[in-house]
């Protein structure tokens, strides 16, 4: 069953306006991840210990925007107009992980819970998880890659998109499906919380730049086709006054555009932390020389000692 399909082009107020539409599954996970994160930093307060306010603020913006992307008329807009539902799948993609993961939820969840009771058997499970093949595979790069091509490329050029934006299940599982294909690529390339494997800064930016490269190549794609890919688009957007081909190539637009912002972000985050982690370890390395020596510098030191006692 498909919700209320609005008759009229969006503005941009529509957009967030109330509007009925199917069960908010997403919206309600935002709320109870907000809910559980302020919860935690609460507790922490509460045992004398502090919490970063820049984590809480991106975590929770994060959780506003997955709620607002899911929540708002924008999602019903989603069920009409190809563009609106390339807006929502990069939000959920590219925008809401990374504000998630830089808010270390990790990080919150073993120093907040107490280690007795329900809380000690969360621990353990967290642990087991952290240490698991299954953890240690997910967050790999042969993972979530070939999830960002099916998302792109497999979606809507092999037909799946047809099959499931026709129902409301079909379409919030794609939601779901994207906030989970986002997650496993940003904990691995953004988080600071403990990993059952840890990228080094180079793989990193490689990641970065490979996911650039898929969703903006599928831009462009977009913009250059001439007939409509996804054909359950047609009719509802044409029901609108809104050219089908035309709203497909805003998609494509959005791809290129919108999806490459957060995309530059991240990778300026990654460099900002390969250069403050290189300028800490030399930093580190001087002050251990300075303290026990070199040998490497002491035997040099010692071989144009060699050289000098050699000339007449």
């Amino acid at each position: 069953m498909i919700p209320w399909i609005p008759d009229a082009p969006p503005t941009f107020s529509d957009l967030l306006a109330i509007q009925p539409g199917p069960p908010p599954v997403l919206p309600v996970l935002a709320v109870l991840l907000a809910g559980a994160y302020i919860a935690g930093v609460l507790t922490l307060r509460l045992m004398g210990r502090s919490w970063s306010v820049w984590r809480t603020v991106c975590f929770l913006a994060g959780c506003l925007a997955l709620a607002a992307t899911t929540g708002l008329a924008v999602e019903s807009y989603g069920y009409a107009l190809m563009s609106v539902f390339m807006f929502q799948q990069l939000t959920l993609m590219m925008a809401v992980p990374p504000l998630l993961v830089l808010g270390s939820p990790g990080t919150l969840l073993l120093r907040a819970i107490p280690h007795r009771g329900l809380g000690l058997v969360v621990l353990r499970t967290a642990h087991w998880g952290l240490k698991s093949r299954v953890a240690r595979r997910l967050l790999s790069p042969w993972i979530a890659l070939p999830l960002y091509l099916a998302s792109f490329y497999g979606l809507y050029l092999a037909g799946f998109a047809d099959r499931l934006l026709s129902t409301t299940v079909g379409h919030t599982s794609l939601e779901v499906a994207f906030l989970v294909t986002g997650t496993l690529f940003a904990v691995p390339v953004l988080s600071a919380d403990p990993l059952p494997v840890r990228l080094g800064h180079g793989g990193r930016a490689l990641d970065v730049f490979a996911e650039a490269a898929l969703h903006a190549f599928f831009g462009v794609l977009l913009m250059m086709a001439t007939t409509p890919l996804v054909t359950y688009f047609v009719e509802p957007t044409s029901a609108l006054g809104v050219d089908p081909v035309e709203d497909q190539r805003l998609a494509g637009g959005l791809a290129w555009s919108y999806g490459e912002a957060p995309t530059l972000v991240m990778l300026i985050y990654v460099m900002h932390r390969w250069f403050r982690d290189d300028t800490a370890r030399a930093a580190a390395q001087d002050r251990y020389i300075d303290a026990h020596g070199s040998a490497e510098l002491d035997e040099y030191n010692a071989y144009l000692e060699r050289l000098r006692s050699r000339e007449p």
